[in-house]
């Protein structure tokens, strides 16, 4: 599944579709089951110590203390998950269709598809991927041209405009408890 990046997305998609199917009675009443299923299906697949250095300035990351850093690893993971797991949880009938990679080559890859619906326009969502000793891991998406890295970015850059890393990892802390 991870030597190919299109059949690896296709592999996450296909089981999200499935549960989300299987499970749509419920995941309004229990979001939950959407964090589950993105733990269970997109994490691993996800290379999250680089999208966390990507989504700050290469400044605070490099200052930053390891511990630091696994604090906000892991707070920025739950962040995205919870995101889009909100994003999930109007699942209605929703398909995706995954178009041919143009050009690989190198260990990056993006992969363009598109969401269609019976009730909605189609939304084009485009993945990007990085090749890591043979594996395919995902470190960016964009939904209609807007990257999750860029929008996660400049969200960060105005708290850290008036504060720290410290800052930061507390206003996340306690947006993902509340």
């Amino acid at each position: 599944v991870q030597s190919d990046p299109v059949d690896l997305l296709k592999y996450i998609a296909d089981n999200m579709i499935r549960e989300l199917k299987a499970n749509k009675a419920t995941l309004k009443t229990k979001p939950g089951i959407v964090y589950s299923l993105a733990y269970k299906y997109v994490v691993p697949y996800a290379d999250l110590p680089e999208m966390s250095k990507r989504v700050l300035p290469p400044k605070i990351w490099n200052s930053a203390t390891p511990s630091q850093r696994a604090q906000f690893q892991k707070e920025f993971t739950r962040l995205v998950i919870r995101t889009y797991a909100s994003a999930l949880t109007s699942y209605q009938d929703q398909e995706v269709r995954f178009f041919p990679m143009r050009a690989k080559g190198g260990n990056s890859a993006e992969v363009k598809s598109e969401i269609t619906s019976s009730s909605r326009p189609a939304i084009s969502v485009s993945y990007r991927l990085l090749n890591q000793g043979g594996s395919w891991k995902l470190y960016d998406m964009s939904v209609e041209g807007v990257s999750l890295i860029s929008s996660f970015r400049s969200q960060f850059a105005s708290i850290l405009a008036n504060g720290n890393m410290d800052t930061l990892l507390n206003r996340l802390s306690k947006h993902n408890n509340g």
